[in-house]
């Protein structure tokens, strides 16, 4: 009888998952790694403007991802709180119902927030994703998943708007914005803060080639408009100014339009995700396990990858379907893996200056929600 009693509080405290932040080995057998899904996308041709070539990668079968919420959704209904640590506020659904938020330890941090997940569905998480308010912006620093009834959680971020400390409230809202691909590599990849305020400030870090025209954005209007219009050099002032805004908005728009165009007479595939190349140079690649999850993100991962090529120098050359084919092969280099058990695995291989992530739900069914590739800038 001691022994079935030990064996029983030995089960329950391994299965526990996870315990302030913190991801643990299950003793049960976690579930097979999901099928990849490679061998089953097609690539179509590009879709060209100015200094960018964005491939659409399209696939028959697809996952039912319904079952996962997004922030921006969860932020929107007030089912998903994100606040500053040590603080306990009031915060309201979409529909008015007021709902209070519980004090947490520690006092506010830079690099961390907590986050509660009220709904009944999971939080898919993608690294540089942004959340406004509190004592300063903050980016999400790693895909993960939060699954229902976990507890508030430490979430690791980093800040994009350097030189403010204060605010009104404690509590995040969405920006429906996700930073674009300089900023985020440093975020996703480097993990360092101080590289992701150099990102924002820089607008690119990719190299650019000798005696290459000049960038749309260049680093000295981006200084002017911190200056006068975002003295914080809030990532969201920035890029929403009125001088550099109207052109990431008609650059948006026209890409848009032609993306609708080659996409527009699929039968029987949708689209799950893009290559994403600038000046002839395959630099970036998002999938996602459905067409639907792709659309709920494409319109602020395409706003990220105009204000990138805007960023970088203006070479109008195309990139080969071949190399941009090469980012859909698996990686073969070094892995690094984390886990939450029961809920998600996230991987990350390194290949030369090649650096392939991806992000697999374990419930309820064995998926890799998003993948990303990128070639690293550094």
């Amino acid at each position: 009888m001691e022994r079935s009693l030990l064996n029983a509080v030995m089960s329950g405290l391994l299965g526990m998952g996870t315990l302030g932040g913190l991801a643990f080995v299950s003793a049960a057998p976690e579930p097979p790694a999901p099928p990849k899904s490679e061998g089953t996308w097609r690539l179509l041709d590009s879709v060209t403007y100015e200094n960018i070539a964005i491939f659409p990668v399209v696939t028959s079968p697809t996952h039912d991802t319904s079952a996962f919420l997004t922030l921006d959704e969860g932020l929107s209904s007030g089912d998903v709180m994100v606040s500053e640590q040590g603080a306990a506020g009031l915060a309201r659904t979409r529909d008015g119902r007021p709902i209070s938020a519980p004090q947490t330890a520690g006092s506010a941090s830079v690099n961390q927030l907590v986050l509660i997940n009220r709904s009944r569905r999971p939080l898919l998480l993608l690294a540089g994703e942004l959340v406004s308010g509190g004592k300063q912006d903050r980016i999400i620093g790693k895909d993960r998943i939060v699954p229902v009834g976990a507890p508030p959680l430490p979430l690791d971020v980093f800040c994009v708007e350097h030189g403010r400390w204060t605010g009104s409230s404690s509590q995040f809202i969405s920006s429906k914005t996700i930073v674009h691909p300089s900023v985020r590599e440093k975020a996703a990849v480097d993990q360092a803060q101080t590289e992701v305020w150099s990102a924002v400030a820089s607008g690119s870090t990719a190299a650019a080639p000798p005696a290459a025209p000049r960038a749309a954005l260049s680093p000295n209007e981006l200084s002017s408009v911190m200056r006068e219009e975002a003295p914080t050099q809030s990532y969201d002032k920035i890029y929403k100014s009125q001088r550099i805004g109207g052109s990431i908005d008609s650059f948006v728009e026209e890409i848009q339009k032609r993306f609708a165009r080659a996409t527009s007479s699929l039968k029987g595939e949708r689209v799950v995700g893009v290559v994403v190349a600038y000046s002839g140079e395959v630099a970036w690649s998002d999938i996602f396990a459905s067409g639907e999850l792709f659309d709920h993100y494409w319109s602020k991962l395409l706003r990220s990858y105009a204000v990138e090529a805007l960023a970088r120098p203006m070479l109008r050359e195309v990139a080969s379907r071949d190399d941009a084919q090469d980012f859909l092969r698996r990686l073969n280099g070094r892995e690094v893996q984390e886990s939450e058990p029961g809920v998600y695995r996230w991987l990350e291989i390194t290949e030369g200056n090649l650096t392939q992530i991806e992000l697999d739900a374990l419930q309820p069914k064995p998926m890799t929600l998003h993948r990303l590739l990128l070639h690293r800038t550094s």
